[in-house]
């Protein structure tokens, strides 16, 4: 069981990743282009939603690192709301919008799971392992 020393190992920021191409995809579209304000705030919130992840892997302690955890959430629902107002724009389809909510749940299920196991050493420095991230990540409840 190996300790995890890079961001980009952890199955949560993998995913997040993920989420932020899909939005970068949909924020190309012809129609959604036309509000680069729109734009800019979904795609800076899903952005959001991935670095606050990888922020709070560096930072100290496990208390800190929930912390950007919990940004890192506060990001995706972001996220998911902005593309409410560009389905509503008719910018995206509804069927987008599914697999926006989809690929968000995934991702908030992640993030929450990895939570969940740094609340078992909130004082500590970090334990975070591959073994142990890589179970409590791929839970979907």
């Amino acid at each position: 069981m190996s300790t995890i020393k890079r961001f980009e190992d952890l199955e949560c920021w993998q995913q997040a990743r993920e989420f932020v191409k899909y939005i970068y995809g949909l924020t190309k579209k012809d129609g959604f282009q036309k509000d680069q304000r729109l734009v800019n705030q979904v795609r800076g919130s899903a952005v959001s939603s991935m670095a606050n992840i990888s922020e709070g892997f560096h930072r100290n302690s496990n208390r800190e690192f929930m912390k950007f955890l919990d940004y890192s959430r506060s990001s995706i629902a972001e996220t998911i709301s902005h593309c409410y107002v560009a389905m509503d724009q008719g910018y995206i389809l509804e069927a987008e919008m599914k697999n926006v909510n989809d690929q968000a749940n995934i991702l908030w299920k992640k993030v929450n799971n990895l939570i969940s196991y740094l609340n078992n050493f909130p004082n500590g420095t970090k334990k975070v392992t591959e073994n142990n991230a890589r179970s409590r990540t791929n839970k979907t409840n």
